[in-house]
């Protein structure tokens, strides 16, 4: 079952231990899939934003 993440600094420190990280980029929101081990956590955030998070990521990114 998919978990929604609030915390920016949290969904990049989970990134240490995930497998890949999907981008899915709309005209009005990104969502970053963060797939781990356990679960996929899902962040939504602000196209303007997106591209610095991205950069944090310690994992694959993978663009949809």
């Amino acid at each position: 079952m998919p978990s929604e993440i609030f915390d920016v600094e949290k969904f990049i420190d989970m990134s240490a231990n995930a497998k890949y990280c999907q981008v899915k980029k709309n005209k009005e929101i990104v969502k970053l899939k963060l797939r781990t081990p356990s679960r996929l956590y899902t962040l939504k955030v602000e196209p303007v934003n997106s591209d610095e998070i991205i950069k944090k990521l310690k994992c694959e990114i993978q663009e949809l």
